[in-house]
């Protein structure tokens, strides 16, 4: 089936699970947490108070409220009981508190609006955004100084008045948010968006897609065998050859094989069907962090095309990761933001 497909399906414990189907294939998966599950999300803001600096690594931990803590770092640290407003910028590794920012962000379907950073911009993605941009000056008029404004590439697509209205909202929530942040004690300013939340802010589609909602709607599309299947490390490329996608507490471990062809162009066919991807595994995997490829055998100088072939996945991807380069043992190494948790962790149907 050609074209994009989000499917919701809602839990009985308010959580929600969402699916983006592209030409009949799983792209993306996103699962709530356990409704008991009360760890600090990617994208809460909280008022947090600050602890003592931690000598030597460069940071603090700061009281995110509700017995939650994050480890705030940088080279200017507030002074120890200061009142902050700070955001969650990724999930925790096991046993350590989420990495918070101050850089808050307010991020809508259109447009982000990025208070401690003025101006207004207009993402790249779009041709010609001079009458977007001027919609979003004009929305932005009387903001307090120091806001700033993002206008996504999805505001394209967005039908007339859309973006305005959704300056206006964002506004008004920043200021909700600001009024709130000199209260004593840590505290929750606004929580995390859900999957479903997500799914209609971030997964492209036309302003008229719909977004099939049903408790039953993942099921019936078999995304929970195929979530299942994700579990487990082995996955084929076409081609023939395979690649092996393993979690450690360190980091995660990706091996690419070739399968019974060992002549050098199968290495290159698997290795770029390899690349293509990878992305996909990790995004589906909700896997970050330290990223360790072990390509089939490959010489020096095709190390180029099989880096081409990952750029062009992860522009695609939309999470933050960097290629740090190639080791003296020849497996490439990527440092992949935790956007999302294990899917491991989640509850699968």
């Amino acid at each position: 089936m050609k074209g994009r497909q989000i499917l919701v399906e809602p839990r009985g414990d308010g959580g929600a699970a969402a699916a983006l189907i592209v030409d009949g294939r799983l792209d993306d998966l996103l699962i709530d947490l356990p409704a008991g599950d009360a760890r600090p999300r990617p994208a809460a803001i909280h008022r947090a108070v600050a602890g003592r600096p931690m000598k030597g690594i460069g940071g603090m931990m700061v009281d995110l409220g509700g017995g939650a803590t994050g480890f705030l770092r940088g080279a200017k640290l507030p002074a120890p009981g200061s009142r902050l407003l700070v955001q969650v910028a990724s999930w925790a590794e096991p046993g350590k508190a989420p990495p918070v920012t101050t850089r808050v962000l307010l991020k809508g379907r259109l447009a982000i609006l990025t208070p401690g950073a003025p101006g207004v911009n207009v993402s790249k993605a779009i041709e010609d955004g001079a009458a977007l941009g001027a919609i979003a000056a004009a929305a932005m008029e009387g903001a307090p100084e120091g806001w700033g404004l993002i206008v996504r590439s999805l505001a394209a697509t967005a039908r007339p008045g859309d973006l305005a209205a959704e300056i206006g909202g964002l506004r008004a929530r920043l200021a909700r948010i600001e009024a709130a942040a000199g209260a004593p004690g840590g505290a929750c300013l606004e929580a995390a968006p859900g999957a479903a939340a997500l799914a209609r802010r971030d997964w492209p589609r036309a302003a008229d897609d719909p977004v099939e909602t049903h408790p039953e709607a993942l099921a019936r599309a078999g995304v929970w065998e195929e979530a299942a299947a994700l579990l487990a490390p082995d996955v084929a490329l076409p081609g023939g050859g395979s690649l092996a996608v393993e979690a450690t507490r360190a980091l995660v471990a990706v091996d690419v094989n070739t399968g019974g062809d060992g002549a050098p162009a199968a290495a290159i066919a698997a290795n770029i069907a390899a690349a293509r991807e990878l992305p996909r595994q990790l995004r589906l995997r909700g896997l970050g962090g330290q990223v360790v490829v072990d390509f089939a055998p490959l010489a020096k100088p095709d190390r180029g095309r099989i880096e081409q072939a990952l750029k062009a996945a992860l522009r695609r991807d939309g999470i933050e990761t960097t290629i740090a380069g190639w080791t003296p043992l020849g497996h490439l190494e990527l440092n992949r933001k935790r956007a999302r948790p294990p899917l491991a962790e989640l509850p699968l149907r």
